[in-house]
């Protein structure tokens, strides 16, 4: 996996796998047992940087970008896949969310504790029966009364939602607008009328896990809208970007550990006196894997750059992510293949990866979703980065943001 990365994110990316390996690996399976958030890991993560690639030093981030990032969040998910759940909730969608599209205030108050690890975010959008549709078809609502907004509604799938501290909430405050009537806020989980509920999965982490989440006349300040009324939309689409990045950029933590694992087993593995790596069905595996794994690098290092450009991203955001999962799925399939019944053990982490490959299709739009962007943008019907620009998406460091951030 030899490449022309510039020598600070290799750097990091060293940095990144020997914590992993001393901090995390250790204990990670104790937090999974007692299923708890390992809220100390997460704030070590935040001191070393790990969640702030995408701000600048202005409100505690390193400013090394979207090619930083992505680096850094397969260097995480090759070696746990477990500990990436947090990257979204403290580097992505969540604290994104509120830079860009915070007042100065916000801005302080918030994103340089999500980023330090200090308060564990969430995004909250999807809601039961919203699928794909989540703004168009959203129910939850916000009412205006004096100087709060009440908020009455449920979500569903909301990564760490049980544990959360604070994060971006979407809700109608104009029923009859369709996406053009959502609203985002910033709301703390410890507000009179909020719960939340863990969803019980299969194979997925029981530390991390989703949540739904039901709002109860939840009163939050008007200082905690984001944006204008109405303008959840295009903060969304801000967000999912950086996001599609991130879950990529999961997804190919996952191809790799996969890969990594399968070839090891393949070299140990004596059968009928030669190690199974010699049998032609098995390098048959072994060389789709590798050109898969290749080919989504290339791939997502093209959109992270384009991202720390400032260029227009959210179609090749979407075949990036796209790709990835893709790759996630092939190279688990055939790993698993490769270990035969032993890749069904708990005594291997193939079977997790399995399971987490299947996660990156749904997140930050499910497979099919990207599919459409994508085709209809190449037939012309709809262009994929018409909300460039619009939406006031631009490069996560430049000097007028973090003047705002800072002021």
């Amino acid at each position: 996996m030899t490449d022309l990365l510039p020598e600070e994110i290799q750097t990091m990316r060293d940095s990144v796998g020997r914590f992993m390996r001393t901090e995390v690996l250790p204990v990670m399976d104790a937090y999974e047992e007692r299923g708890e958030l390992p809220r100390e890991l997460v704030r070590k993560a935040g001191a070393a940087g790990f969640y702030g690639c995408l701000f600048p030093e202005s409100v505690g981030g390193t400013g090394m970008g979207y090619l930083a990032q992505s680096v850094l969040v397969e260097e995480i998910a090759r070696h746990d896949i477990r500990f990436v759940h947090p990257i979204n909730q403290q580097s992505g969608t969540c604290p994104t969310s509120v830079f860009l599209a915070g007042t100065p205030e916000q801005v302080r108050k918030y994103v340089p504790r999500f980023i330090a690890g200090e308060i564990i975010g969430m995004m909250a959008l999807t809601e039961p029966g919203g699928g794909s549709d989540a703004l168009g078809s959203m129910r939850m609502t916000a009412r205006r009364d004096g100087d709060v907004y009440r908020l009455n509604g449920s979500k569903t799938w909301i990564t760490m939602g049980t544990s959360s501290d604070a994060g971006l909430v979407l809700a109608k405050t104009d029923p009859a607008a369709g996406a053009q009537g959502v609203t985002a806020f910033i709301v703390e989980t410890n507000s009179p009328g909020f719960s939340a509920k863990r969803i019980p999965t299969m194979g997925l982490s029981k530390s991390f896990g989703a949540a739904a989440l039901f709002f109860d006349d939840v009163a939050v300040p008007v200082e905690n809208r984001l944006g204008a009324e109405g303008e959840g939309f295009k903060i969304v689409m801000r967000a999912l970007q950086s996001g599609r990045i991130n879950v990529g950029s999961m997804a190919r933590g996952i191809a790799r550990g996969c890969y990594e694992d399968a070839l090891q087993y393949a070299k140990d593995r004596v059968v009928r006196g030669q190690p199974l790596g010699r049998y032609q069905m098995i390098q048959s595996d072994i060389a789709e894997m590798a050109v898969a794994l290749e080919a989504s690098r290339a791939i997502m290092h093209e959109a992270a750059r384009h991202m720390d450009a400032g260029l227009p991203t959210n179609r090749l955001a979407s075949i990036a992510k796209f790709h990835c999962s893709q790759t996630a799925k092939l190279c688990a399939d055939k790993a698993q293949q490769i270990f035969g019944g032993y890749g069904l053990s708990t005594e291997f982490r193939v079977a997790r990866y399995k399971c987490y490959a299947d996660l990156m299709f749904v997140g930050e739009g499910p497979a099919n979703v990207q599919k459409i962007l994508i085709a209809e943008d190449a037939l012309g019907y709809k262009e994929a980065d018409r909300h460039h620009g619009k939406t006031g998406l631009r490069q996560m460091g430049d000097e007028q943001l973090s003047e705002r951030a800072g002021a």
